[in-house]
């Protein structure tokens, strides 16, 4: 296995006992075991850009602690609350076969950990292996609560490309000099945008294109003729990013812990929730230069929003021993990369036409050839009347800001909907009736109708077990077309179609691709446009689809789907652990 390199200075010491087992374990040793997390959460403090606040950390780490497993592992992490805020950790992108109550989202699997209390999320990593991420499900207390998880290869399984040199996880982020929590409420109470992030990061660095930020940069030191695997995680709140090193060609080889068929590029885009597992292969020899690596926002809504760039540097190790000395590394010249343009919709549409499964004998794509219900989602913004007595709003036209699923804008409940489920009283927290198309067609894309009024509620859609199911999530130009990152919880889904304009029932579905679609967790539906996804509902429970992106959440662009159970003992949902957080 490739070493992994340790970004965090104050690494669990269990982690590296651990890192130390794997290597130790031999080759025909290919039973799965369980390893120990512990989460405390607390506070620390924290300086950028100058500014220093108290932040909520996972043991005082930022980024947080990296998770480490092989394929088959399970996992007991157990997340003490020390801070005033109610918590609750999304796993992002493990399927929780059977084990929707250690999924994560606040009122939706789980009442949030209170105060002084805790709780222990326990699941087994099945069928999966390569980068997902945690982070805190609850308001906005993700901005800082997150990091990686790496799932490696069940032990004598290779991956399917060249075995890396070293794996480096980067996790992109974003930094307020506000306290986010403050920044949505304050969003939510006046109905406007939110306040946009001061920078963005690299493994929690904004870099040296920031003020005060020179020696706050992520460097990655290489040697010269070696390929790295980068593990590249979008925990950027509200942005979906490029990305590129100067000088250096990237080949994606793994998107959302899939693999897929490899392809070289210049630049990558990733929308928040997304990974992307990239093969960087070094120069030959040393170039006698330092490379910067930047990301800057894609940017398609027409909102304000983080005009910045963040850069870290990569830099190669120079050769010991030579007869000539080298300029030291400060003097030596510094290469750019050249980004697309913030609106370049094209490069976006052209990166995800490139993704595809491997679908191969090893690593088949069991797309649903069949479909047994069909969805069609509108998804977009919206407005909401004035609740202040008197006084005027800061959204569109004295309204507030809202944000839709077939213009339902979901209502988070004050209890689980998981637990309603399970205990039979769903009627009292959700209703299921969802529309599975809108209840007035309009032109979606064309000029938006005058009445942008949305309507509340918690409204779910009920699937039986083992449907399959085809989604199209088309986008709307009301108060402007934007792209969305859509993110399925429980679920893997084939990427089976896109288009710009409406959605044609009548054309578009001969066009899908249903031999090598690529296969993930969290996908951008086009700014005016559609995207067609599959599944199939095999893990019972209740699973949340929300955007990534966090302020149209907090704006209601959500819903959940049941699954029910299937009738044989292993197609039913387990029962809830004892320490089930209560509301």
């Amino acid at each position: 296995m490739g070493v992994l390199l340790l970004s965090s200075p104050a690494f669990p010491t269990f982690f590296l006992f651990s890192l130390i087992a794997l290597c130790l374990v031999p080759q025909y040793a290919l039973a799965s075991i369980t390893r120990h997390y512990k989460f405390e959460i607390k506070q620390q403090n924290v300086t950028r850009l100058c500014h220093t606040k108290s932040i909520v950390t996972v043991n005082g780490q930022f980024p947080g602690p990296r998770i480490v497993a092989r394929e088959g592992d399970r996992l007991l992490i157990k997340v003490v609350n020390h801070v005033q805020h109610n918590i609750s950790i999304h796993w992002h992108g493990i399927r929780q076969l059977r084990t929707g109550w250690a999924d994560g989202p606040a009122y939706v699997t789980q009442c949030p950990i209170q105060t002084g209390n805790s709780y222990v999320y326990n699941f087994t990593i099945v069928g999966q292996r390569g980068t997902l991420w945690w982070h805190a499900h609850i308001s906005w207390l993700r901005s800082t609560l997150y990091g990686p998880i790496v799932i490696l290869p069940k032990l004598g399984v290779p991956y399917p490309f060249t075995k890396p040199y070293k794996e480096v996880p980067i996790i992109f982020g974003e930094w307020w000099n506000a306290d986010p929590e403050a920044v949505i409420k304050q969003a939510l109470q006046t109905g406007g945008g939110p306040n946009v992030s001061d920078a963005y990061t690299f493994n929690g660095l904004p870099g040296p294109l920031y003020n005060c930020s020179a020696k706050d940069a992520f460097k990655l030191k290489v040697k010269s003729g070696k390929t790295y695997l980068l593990r590249l995680i979008n925990a950027a709140l509200n942005d979906e990013l490029f990305f590129s090193i100067a000088n250096h060609t990237l080949k994606v080889v793994d998107a959302d812990a899939v693999y897929v068929k490899p392809f070289e590029t210049d630049t990558i885009l990733i929308t928040p929730g997304q990974t992307t597992n990239v093969l960087l292969k070094t120069k030959p020899h040393f170039p006698n230069a330092t490379f910067f690596m930047t990301a800057r926002p894609y940017v398609t809504g027409l909102g304000t929003f983080d005009n910045s760039t963040v850069a870290g540097i990569l830099e190669y190790e120079s050769p010991s021993k030579t007869l000539h000395s080298t300029l030291p590394m400060k003097k030596l010249p510094l290469f750019k990369p050249i980004l697309p343009a913030l609106n370049d919709t094209s490069f976006a549409t052209k990166f995800s036409n490139k993704l595809r499964s491997l679908a191969n004998a090893q690593f088949p794509a069991n797309v649903p050839k069949r479909v047994d219900k069909h969805f069609f989602f509108t998804v977009g913004l919206g407005t909401n009347p004035c609740n202040k007595h008197n006084q005027t709003c800061q959204g569109p036209n004295g309204t507030m800001f809202a944000a839709s699923v077939n213009n339902v804008s979901f209502v988070m409940p004050t209890t689980a909907l998981l637990q309603a489920h399970f205990s039979g009283q769903s009627n009292r927290v959700y209703s299921s009736n969802l529309p599975s198309s809108p209840v007035i067609p309009f032109n979606y894309t064309g000029t938006p109708p005058n009445n942008t009024m949305v309507s509340n509620g918690t409204k779910l859609v009920v699937l039986p077990f083992n449907t399959s199911v085809e989604l199209i999530m088309q986008d709307t130009s009301i108060l402007g077309a934007e792209s969305h990152p859509l993110h399925l919880h429980g679920y893997n889904f084939f990427v089976v179609g896109q288009g710009f304009g409406n959605f044609d029932q009548n054309k578009d579905p001969a066009n899908f691709n249903l031999v090598d679609p690529v296969e993930r967790n969290t996908v951008g539906v086009p700014s005016g446009g559609w995207v067609a996804i599959r599944f199939l509902a095999d893990n019972p429970g209740v699973w949340f689809m929300h955007c990534h992106l966090e302020i149209h959440t907090s704006w209601g662009l959500k819903m959940a789907w049941v699954v029910l159970d299937g009738k044989l003992p292993n197609q039913k949902l387990l029962p809830p652990p004892a320490d089930l957080p209560t509301c």
